[in-house]
């Protein structure tokens, strides 16, 4: 926001702050921020109050109209004022935002007990109760802008007084509330998925709820807060909502019981046509459109849009859900939702995902009961018009064909394409697909989401790669599962020789699996011994990418006594999970919940600092992940270092490859060829292949990486 002919007061940050609170007795609406300057004010002197009457103004008690010098009584006009008010510094001058100018000073407003920063702009604001407004603040024409007594913004909190009923909850992750969480200002994705699990440990979920009770005081009357720089306009009715610096409010029908986030750097933004209840809403956040969105909680830098309803659900960092309805769902970080015909109920999916048009994937629609699941790891693509049977769970990375699927499905195999079979009448898996069909998607989105990561507060380490400890431990599954389902269907033979058996690449042996879909029809998997080597390729390449990265961050060391030094401290392979984006080792994840559990830990700042510890450590832990999960196919894998550092190379130049390839495919169809005259006007539309900037940047990662890595090979 620009003031014309002033200069800009510097941009200071804000912080929801606990008020001093007054002595048992008094009133319970005099609780106020407590690091305002009550010495910067003094009494309206007559001829300010005369002034101030001759301009139509009025109050209850002139003696309860508190100001800084600086303040110029002409510029308030046709105001009633009713209880404490204290009105900062007034100067002859104007605030614009965009197309929005407004004169400096309180017009035409009724104002009870309210705390004004310096040179705010106020005007037709028909109830304005309770509110500590910062520095240059800009509202138009708002209906009613009011604190009540029991204000929680959006936590929840029990007042005194009040009973426990009334505690807000989110029900995320099951329809009929068994996976509930107190949602609270700070609450991360990891932490309410940590309360959703172990519901069957008392002790544990009592401290998750006793941990959340400290986080606020139980006593009434805070104020509340509109921080700097903000502005609100054509708005209907704001209660119970404290906001940060540089928000953005216009044309909203109802906010109430919310606290918005919002700094100058990631400024947070609500518009028209919206109902907002009982929420939080991080920085740099978009709501717009008609949205309708009751206890939720929206992370860092998210957008909803154009209608859409989000109920009961916990919204991850850089995510966008538009048109449609999401209940009862905890979603982490980058999760993509557009269409007006897709519905996700019941579900908890670990970010990377995206639901296409006429996905519906909810519990009550299609199970006895409404207390189905659905759990998705990262990368989860339901395509188009997917119906989905709860209770079901999904690998990372699944790629679900359009379809409707009659029976619950629990596919461990990653990077997986899931269909129905209609020449058989069974469940289609092909697996591998991504490394065979479409690599250009996937390492497209892994290089996207890491670019359009925007928090400004960069508290969680996100995982983007699609190779992580996380997939490794699902490819080491997906191998055992190939081995054992080829054995099956062999009638009992060696599934490993099988296919280790190069000879075996063309074998059209029919490879079946079982407990992968709840019904009759058999699960097919397609592309079993391709997929079964690239799993196995994947293991070297990813280990050969994290010594390479481990030599990067220590380049006084030699990568040699890197690798070995990883090799002697290496223990088994270490099972993870993916907490709200960040993947951290599941052991100590149970021994901080044991801390918990015996007191150590109290607080959850505790755990936020618990997740910085292991974001430091993460980087090591997962090149030792990675040489643990060669170690597993492969014992003797680094006493022939040349061989592997090979392997690697030519996986990443496979890797390449496929991304061009399956790029290209949309130059090569004739079907979309035929919507143009002739290829060159279909390189005019969609750009030339060869000039894609994301495929020569792939190429050019591969060369460098094949570079480094034979300089690693010859310095081992």
């Amino acid at each position: 926001m620009n003031r014309i002919d002033k200069k800009p007061l510097s941009k200071l940050g804000f912080d929801f702050v606990t008020p001093a609170f007054l002595e048992e007795g008094q009133s319970e609406f005099d609780h106020r921020n407590s690091n305002i300057d009550l010495g910067a004010y003094r009494p309206l002197a007559p001829r300010e109050i005369s002034i101030l009457e001759a301009n139509l103004n009025e109050a209850e008690n002139w003696k309860d109209v508190w100001v800084k010098e600086g303040f110029n009584p002409y510029l308030v006009k046709n105001c009633r004022f009713f209880g404490i008010n204290r009105i900062g510094i007034l100067e002859s001058c104007y605030l614009e935002f965009k197309n929005l100018r407004m004169p400096v000073g309180l017009y035409n407003s009724t104002l009870i007990s309210c705390d004004f920063g310096d040179n705010v702009a106020i005007d037709r604001v028909n109830l304005l109760s309770h509110y500590q407004i910062g520095n240059e603040v800009m509202i138009l024409q708002v209906n009613e802008l009011a604190t009540t007594a029991t204000a929680k913004f959006g936590n929840g909190i029990v007042k005194k007084g009040e009973e426990e009923r009334i505690r807000i909850w989110m029900e995320l992750g099951n329809e009929n509330g068994g996976r509930k969480v107190i949602p609270f200002v700070g609450m991360k994705p990891a932490d309410a998925f940590l309360w959703t699990q172990d519901r069957d440990d008392t002790l544990l979920q009592a401290k998750y709820k006793e941990m959340t009770i400290q986080e606020f005081s139980s006593k009434r009357g805070f104020y509340g807060q509109i921080g700097d720089r903000t502005v609100i306009k054509n708005t209907g009715i704001i209660k119970d909502v404290n906001m940060g610096t540089d928000t953005y409010i216009k044309g909203a029908n109802k906010l109430k019981n919310l606290t918005i986030i919002s700094n100058a750097e990631a400024s947070t933004q609500i518009g028209e046509g919206c109902e907002i209840v009982n929420g939080i809403i991080h920085e740099g956040c978009r709501i717009f459109y008609g949205v309708k969105a009751v206890r939720f909680i929206l992370a860092a830098h998210s957008q909803l849009k154009y209608g859409a309803r989000l109920i009961n659900s916990f919204l991850g960092s850089n995510s966008t859900i538009s048109c449609c309805e999401v209940l009862n769902a905890l979603i982490f970080p980058a999760h993509e939702q557009h269409h007006n015909n897709s519905f996700l109920c019941a579900a908890i999916v670990k970010g990377q995902s995206n639901m296409a048009a006429g996905a519906t994937l909810g519990s009550n629609h299609n199970s006895r009961g409404a207390d189905g699941e659905l759990q998705a790891g990262r990368g989860f693509w339901p395509g188009l018009s997917v119906a989905l049977k709860h209770n079901s769970k999904f690998a990372s990375f699944n790629l679900i064909s359009k379809g409707n699927y009659p029976g619950e499905i629990h596919n461990p195999l990653p990077f997986s394409l899931i269909g129905n079979d209609d020449s058989e009448g069974g469940l289609l898996i092909i697996a591998g697909y991504w490394f065979q069909y479409n690599m250009y998607a996937l390492a497209r989105n892994a290089w996207k989401f890491a670019a359009r990561d925007q928090r400004t507060d960069k508290d969680m380490l996100l995982e983007f790669d699609f190779l992580a400890p996380d997939t490794v431990s699902e490819i080491l599954q997906g191998i055992n599962l190939l081995e054992k389902w080829v054995s099956d269907s062999l009638g009992g033979g060696d599934g490993k020789a099988w296919l280790n058996d190069p000879a075996n690449a063309s074998n059209p042996l029919a490879v079946y699996a079982t407990g992968i879909e709840n019904t009759k029809r058999r699960t097919r998997i397609a592309k079993a011994h391709k997929a079964y080597q690239i799993f196995h390729d994947l293991l070297y390449y990813h280990a050969a990418k994290e010594w390479l990265a481990t030599s990067e961050r220590h380049p006084t060391a030699s990568p040699s006594a890197l690798l070995q030094a990883t090799l002697k401290n290496a223990t088994a392979i270490q099972v993870w999970e993916n907490l709200g984006g960040q993947l951290i080792p599941s052991g100590v994840i149970n021994e901080m919940k044991e801390d918990i559990k015996s007191g150590q830990i109290t607080r959850w700042k505790q755990v936020h600092e618990f997740y910085e510890k292991q974001a430091a450590l993460y980087p090591e832990q997962k090149f030792e992940n990675a040489l643990n999960g060669l170690l597993q196919i492969n014992p003797n894998a680094f006493e022939n270092i040349p061989a592997w550092i090979d392997r690697a190379i030519a996986t990443a130049d496979f890797l390449t490859a496929g991304i061009e390839r399956s790029r290209s495919k949309d130059y090569e169809d004739p079907f979309r060829l035929a919507m143009f005259g002739n290829a060159a006007e279909l390189d005019a539309v969609i750009g030339d292949v060869k000039e894609n900037e994301f495929i020569q940047e792939a190429k050019m990662r591969a060369i460098s990486f094949r570079e480094k890595l034979e300089g690693l090979k010859n310095k081992a």
